[in-house]
């Protein structure tokens, strides 16, 4: 398993406006994100995951996705106890899953990061990813199969459901859900009935990408964490073809207790004000940040 790209400190200024970066950088993102990829095809995701079947790259899939990178806008405080899994932004309101010892959903105000909901789940499972469609909210366990069901405004329990496999990220478009399993394929499922009605394998430059985490879909596009990376990629869903990849190198600009661990995770997009948050497990900060580029 790659280690986590390291944090480079010089790479920002105190206005959080990242500077510009050395040739070698942009050569290194794209040769990490294509080692993942090769190491997932020879010996699959990582332990518990079946090894991935390797497809055939066509060449439009084998060409080089665009590079993106970001400013910070604003940033607000985020409770560095919060093993971060899933995040979305609705009306206000930070929605968001956790995992490990403290695995629940919980209700966050933006602007100071106080919790005023929460609901914990039962010590047995691992909390993952997290979406709200209308008044309900979706959340995944890691390894039992089992998804819950809670009232967006205020998490009250309204039922579980089942899927095969391993549970990692959730997003949705206007008529699946999308979920991730550590595996290199997007999987969706019906909302209402919550069967699984298909997959995509997510390909980058012709090689399979998973450790695919936590997902949002953005005007179109699946944004997804590389789990232990500091890159977020941007899927279409249609075809499974990594389009760009948003290199957040230096974004939370300190130290952090546990590198493998306390990594990138967690991007929520407020459709009305076009903003996008972005945070990490156990971080003490969420960031709205700006794209920039494409290069």
């Amino acid at each position: 398993m790659m280690a986590r790209s390291s944090r480079s400190r010089d790479e920002q200024d105190r206005s959080g406006r990242t500077r510009a970066r050395r040739p070698g950088r942009m050569r290194r993102l794209f040769t990490t994100l294509a080692l993942i990829g090769c190491m997932q095809a020879a010996h699959g995701v990582q332990a518990q995951t079946p090894p991935a079947a390797v497809a055939v790259a066509t060449p439009a899939e084998t060409v080089r996705p665009a590079r993106y990178g970001y400013e910070v806008v604003a940033s607000w405080p985020h409770d560095p106890t919060a093993f971060t899994q899933g995040l979305e932004y609705v009306d206000g309101i930070l929605l968001e899953s956790t995992g490990r010892e403290n695995s629940g959903v919980r209700r966050v105000r933006l602007e100071d990061g106080v919790v005023t909901h929460r609901q914990a789940l039962e010590d047995r499972y691992f909390g993952e990813g997290l979406t709200v469609v209308g008044d309900r909210v979706f959340s995944l366990t890691w390894t039992h199969g089992v998804g819950f069901i809670w009232a967006r405004d205020d998490l009250e329990p309204l039922g579980r459901f089942t899927y095969a496999g391993e549970g990692w990220g959730l997003t949705h478009d206007a008529t699946r859900l999308i979920l991730s399993d550590g595996e290199p394929r997007l999987r969706f499922l019906d909302p209402v009935t919550l069967t699984e009605t298909g997959s995509v394998p997510v390909t980058f430059m012709g090689q399979p990408l998973g450790r695919l985490n936590e997902l949002e879909f953005i005007d179109g596009e699946v944004f997804a964490n590389v789990w232990q990376t500091d890159f977020i990629v941007r899927i279409n869903p249609d075809t499974g073809v990594v389009t760009g990849v948003i290199d957040l190198t230096g974004l939370l600009g300190e130290p952090v207790a546990n590198p493998s661990d306390d990594v990138l995770n967690g991007i929520a997009w407020d459709p009305e004000g076009r903003r996008l948050f972005v945070t990490g497990k156990h971080w003490p900060r969420l960031f709205e940040i700006r794209l920039t580029g494409p290069e």
